[in-house]
């Protein structure tokens, strides 16, 4: 496992190696000493996986106060962009961006730290996301961003797609409603 990209002073895109042959492949997803050794020490407690139809949006979320929660993002089947945004005050990227795309094919692991939100759109028909996060999900403090403020100003790949967006995730917050009361600081 390499670190191939950092970014937003935490994030981290890491690459497996992968054993190929005729029979298939192999690779290790995770090992906490390798990922202790990259600099990556939560303490993951919770698996996640979700399927969604092609144009499916899922995001921003977070989980606010004692559930905050970092979190590996994998694509098992499919093609997803994923989106990332800097939430801790006083961060030096606070209320940044990043893009990256995810697919099954290349096991490219996401590391997003506490105090982001997260969100991925389908491109392909279908996709298959794992996640690991490193405290439990609590519906109580669920929080969320919506995706297309304006103030964050994402450029999702919707060209071509039929955007589908549960009601939780059309009814989330602005960014800016988010700052006047932030819930994560840098560096705590």
């Amino acid at each position: 496992m390499e670190i191939i990209g950092k970014f937003l002073n935490g994030a981290k895109l890491l690459k497996p190696r992968i054993f190929k042959d005729a029979r298939g492949y192999f690779f290790e997803s995770y090992n906490q000493n390798t990922f202790s050794e990259l600099g990556i020490n939560a303490r993951f407690v919770q698996d996640n996986e979700s399927y969604s139809a092609r144009g499916v949006l899922r995001g921003l979320h977070f989980q606010k106060g004692a559930n905050c929660q970092a979190k590996l993002v994998r694509v098992l089947e499919g093609l997803i962009e994923d989106v990332i945004v800097d939430l801790r005050l006083g961060s030096p990227s606070f209320g940044h961006f990043k893009k990256i795309t995810l697919n099954g094919e290349e096991g490219l692991t996401l590391f997003v730290p506490r105090g982001f939100a997260h969100g991925f759109l389908v491109l392909s028909d279908g996709a298959k996301v794992f996640y690991k996060c490193d405290n439990f999900y609590n519906p109580s403090y669920e929080g969320g961003i919506k995706f297309d403020d304006p103030s964050l100003n994402i450029d999702w790949s919707l060209e071509g797609l039929n955007l589908s967006l549960s009601d939780k995730d059309s009814a989330l917050a602005s960014f800016e409603d988010y700052r006047k009361e932030p819930i994560f600081e840098y560096g705590k």
